[in-house]
């Protein structure tokens, strides 16, 4: 990975697996409903004094809205983002059942598991790419797998130590050796091999798209690997609604399965551009769910 690092990636986490097992135990023994109580505080403080965040958030719902952001649409958003932090903790401990969950493609999934040779579903920060687990309630033998820069697969790693040891497997980090043999083996096995395409920690090449009005910087790693692996890949979202409520979205975006090598870098550059407006359709039909809480337009070369 470059020495260069994004801002996203530079800024230290706010968590810690300690204070993880302790939210989890309170969660897991209190409940859902008197534990998410504890967001109210939680928010107004961030609201007050999270600088940067705030900033972000300001930012974003400026550019979304086409007009400065009233204090309740900047409460809804950190707390949206507090709220589906707070799900977390049930949905990875295979708590679905308090969940109630739209699906939208859903017979993609099923065709892609009827065949057997996995596929990639590109997705973004953008909702709860844990509620993705919950498709397992229709298919038992569903596998989802998340590909991970090397850095966020150790963070990811420490919060699935203290939520759910047991989730840790299915996490293939970027960068090592055998990394590409890994992902390699997970879609042979069938399995649903996630990645989120809307932010890189480095200075990997990147494309510049319109996104909300100006140009922003995309990862074209993502592509590029389900190019490689010869692998179609699905749009996905899990947007949070409020409440106990989310939508999963599946769409197909690209298929790399049958392409000719000179093929590939015209789908690629396509796809990505049909990435990035599915991605700001996705904002405008749920604005507050959008949690990259750093400056997302500052570098788009």
């Amino acid at each position: 990975m470059s020495e260069s690092r994004a801002e996203w990636a530079r800024r230290p986490e706010r968590s810690s697996p300690f204070w993880l097992r302790v939210m989890r135990r309170l969660a897991l023994t209190l409940g859902r409903a008197p534990t998410r109580l504890l967001l109210y505080p939680m928010v107004l403080y961030f609201l007050l004094a999270g600088a940067e965040a705030g900033a972000a958030s300001r930012d974003y719902l400026q550019r979304l809205f086409g007009r400065p952001a009233t204090l309740a649409e900047r409460w809804r958003h950190l707390f949206c983002f507090a709220a589906t932090v707070h799900d977390r903790l049930f949905l990875l401990n295979d708590r679905a059942e308090l969940f109630d969950i739209e699906i939208d493609g859903r017979e993609l999934i099923d065709e892609a598991m009827a065949r057997g040779d996995g596929v990639f579903l590109l997705g973004a920060h953008l909702g709860s790419f844990e509620a993705l687990r919950t498709v397992g309630r229709w298919n038992s033998g569903l596998r989802v797998a998340m590909v991970m820069y090397p850095d966020n697969a150790r963070q990811i790693n420490e919060v699935l130590a203290a939520v759910n040891p047991a989730l840790m497997a299915d996490v293939v980090s970027l960068g090592q050796i055998d990394s590409m043999l890994e992902v390699q083996a997970r879609l042979d096995e069938g399995c649903l091999v996630g990645l989120l395409g809307d932010r890189s920690p480095g200075n990997e090449p990147k494309a510049s798209r319109d996104f909300l009005g100006a140009p922003a910087g995309f990862p074209l790693g993502p592509l590029r690997l389900a190019a490689l692996m010869r692998r179609p890949v699905l749009f996905m979202t899990a947007l949070y609604l409020g409440g106990n409520r989310y939508r999963l979205h599946f769409s197909r975006l690209a298929d790399f399965s049958a392409l000719s090598r000179g093929e590939r870098d015209a789908v690629l550059q396509t796809a990505l551009s049909d990435y990035v407006a599915r991605l700001e359709s996705q904002c405008r039909a749920a604005p507050y769910n959008w949690f990259n809480f750093y400056d997302f337009w500052a570098d788009h070369d």
